[in-house]
């Protein structure tokens, strides 16, 4: 009986310190994985995502997860603050310049090691913050080798158990964003092959994409990469789990933006906003999907706040979705809401987008100022097409994605690849002005700069006015530290042309 007593006495107290003890944040992020490469979303491509595809099972699946600025940089600047590049300035490549709080300080200030492995400048906004813990691009086989995330994993969770502090930790495969993974050509510097190599017949044309040889040879370079990042993201939980520490995690999978495709990255589309969104919590309802609620990038923040009883004196844009992890249902999440300022290089190109799990509408005014819209992960579908004649069918496709037009509203249900702009058909005039109204109180909330673009979409001049002379530029978003960089960074690459110019001379 005596026995019996202190057995019962030490399961309590273990349940106890189980409860007691903090629970740690695993944000996994992809670079470029778009939503329809994921076996979760019924695409019929075998073998591609296996390892993603049964932690989604097991956990929650959020089958209207978005992400708001689908741009690298931009993108995780909203994971990190919860506030849209409107509210905290950050427009586009650009770090901090007006002080916001943070995940990563956040968590810090509370006791919690933070840990980053990849994308080391572009998912921390300010400069002057030091993780506990960072490997970056170089020590992770150019962020494509699954080995090293597994090993540097290991080794950070292991200082959490040793000093016996909770994590934040943010895990950034640099797969699948170009170069992908092309089994022709030499391997970056500790890149690590596939575990499943695909070739152009096995791959699925999305129907944003024209289904031409260099699509298909593109994609399915793609596909290796998405797969190698399945591969890492398996190896970084197999880890976790070696370390004990999986039972105690709150762990979310997204991409920051979709593939680098043309009308996926760095616009506003279906294609480019929507991500495979996966969450595993300790309370959560298993093998949960959530085909009812849209979520965002915008809400990890809070979530992750209101997961660990954190808080911050401001008020941030995103809302928590833990309820509906744990299977509950809430009101008001209704509408996503996207935009795209400017891209890593070239012109502002102001984008916003709303939409409502039915339809999407799009507002290009960019398109006002004819300016020849470009994105360095294009790749060379879109040249391909313009050069060879074997392809003028194509050619009026190109040039909607070269220059757009002002307005855009999809049948996202139906015409998930936006194919079919539904803006001047009078059949969905409703839906249309309802939406029209929808982002522009958003607009108003958000006291968005490009709210005068749109109150004025309908005066071209006075658009192309805004957009040349108004809106702000990327220095006036910038912090005064990352101007300095820049500069520097520039005045090396000139120096180092100039001592090769100077050499070639010599020889």
């Amino acid at each position: 009986m005596k026995y019996f007593i202190i057995a019962i006495y030490m399961a309590l107290s273990m349940s106890l310190l189980a409860q007691n003890k903090k629970l740690n944040v695993l944000l996994f992020t992809a670079d470029d994985l778009g939503y329809e490469a994921c076996g979760s979303f019924g695409r019929n491509i075998p073998d591609l995502t296996p390892q993603l595809d049964e932690f989604a099972k097991q956990g929650v699946q959020f089958n209207h997860g978005h992400t708001n600025t689908p741009i690298c940089m931009p993108s995780r600047s909203i994971m990190a603050t919860g506030l849209y590049g409107v509210s905290s300035g950050m427009m586009g490549f650009m770090h901090m310049k007006k002080e916001v709080p943070t995940s990563m300080q956040t968590f810090q200030d509370n006791g919690y090691l933070t840990g980053i492995l990849g994308k080391v400048s572009h998912s921390t906004p300010d400069m002057k913050f030091v993780w506990d813990y960072m490997h970056d691009y170089r020590d992770l086989g150019a962020g494509r080798s699954p080995s090293k995330y597994a090993s540097y994993s290991t080794e950070f969770f292991n200082q959490c158990k040793k000093e016996n502090k909770p994590f934040y930790f943010m895990v950034n495969s640099h797969d699948p964003h170009r170069p992908f993974y092309d089994p022709n050509k030499k391997m970056k510097n500790g890149e690590e092959k596939p575990s499943k190599v695909f070739s152009p017949d096995e791959v699925e044309v999305p129907g944003y994409l024209p289904n031409i040889p260099q699509v298909r040879y593109e994609l399915a370079c793609y596909y290796n990469s998405v797969r190698r990042l399945n591969d890492t993201f398996s190896a970084v939980i197999k880890a976790l789990k070696e370390a004990g520490l999986y039972d105690n995690t709150m762990i979310v999978f997204l991409s920051d933006n979709g593939s680098a495709f043309p009308f996926a990255k760095a616009n506003t589309y279906v294609a480019s906003t929507k991500t495979a969104f996966y969450v595993h919590h300790p309370q959560m309802k298993k093998g949960h999907v959530d085909d009812t609620h849209m979520v965002a990038e915008i809400d990890l923040f809070p979530t992750f706040l209101d997961a660990t009883g954190l808080s911050v004196e401001s008020q941030l844009d995103g809302k928590s979705f833990l309820p509906l992890v744990k299977g509950k249902k809430q009101k008001g999440w209704d509408y996503h809401f996207a935009e795209i300022d400017y891209k890593i290089g070239g012109k502002a190109t102001p984008m916003r987008s709303v939409d409502d799990k039915r339809f999407r509408y799009i507002f290009n005014p960019w398109h006002m100022t004819g300016y020849r819209y470009s994105n360095s992960n294009e790749g060379e579908i879109l040249k391909t097409i313009e050069k060879d004649p074997e392809y003028k069918e194509f050619l009026e496709w190109a040039k909607l994605y070269r220059y757009r037009v002002p307005e855009e509203l999809y049948d996202v249900v139906n015409d998930p690849d936006a194919t079919n702009n539904l803006i001047d058909n009078p059949e969905y005039k409703k839906e249309l002005e309802r939406l029209q109204g929808v982002l522009r109180d958003w607009m108003v909330e958000k006291e968005d700069v490009a709210l005068s673009l749109f109150d004025n979409k309908n005066d071209e001049a006075k658009v192309v006015d805004f957009i040349e002379n108004e809106f702000p530029t990327k220095r006036e978003l910038m912090p005064q530290e990352q101007l300095d960089e820049i500069k520097k960074k520039n005045e090396a690459k000139k120096k180092a042309k100039a001592q090769k110019k100077k050499s070639s001379k010599k020889n």
